[in-house]
């Protein structure tokens, strides 16, 4: 084996020693549990979003999953269900993307935004 083939980036270019692997093998244990945490944390959250100036409101859990819809009873018009049906739909994904948004910046503040340790999570 030459020198300076090979071995691991940060590591000034050689093999690390047993005190770096363990130490890095903390820092992912201790990021695993930060993240199963927040995970947790984010499936007790909800966020709303609404539509056609408020008169449909749809509430989203950290889950994914749609858990309320609110219609106004004058957004109900027997001869115009397909306008309902798209100010749910524009509720729906404006609450999804809010949801994500904020699962993105938890993860985000654990991570350093760097998405896990080189990638490994």
């Amino acid at each position: 084996m030459g020198k300076g083939r090979g071995g691991f980036g940060g590591f000034g270019g050689g093999m690390p020693n047993m005190k770096q692997i363990q130490q890095l093998q903390k820092q992912a244990m201790k990021m695993q549990k930060e993240m199963e945490e927040a995970t947790a944390a984010l499936e007790e959250e909800t966020v709303s979003a609404a539509a056609g100036g408020g008169v449909v409101e749809v509430t989203v859990s950290g889950k994914k999953e749609i858990t309320a819809i609110k219609i106004d009873p004058e957004a109900v018009d027997p001869d115009d269900v397909e306008m309902l049906e798209d100010l749910i739909m524009a509720a729906a994904n404006e609450a999804l993307r809010k949801m994500e948004e904020l699962s993105n910046s938890k993860m985000a503040e654990i991570t350093g935004g760097a998405g896990g340790l080189g990638g490994l999570f």
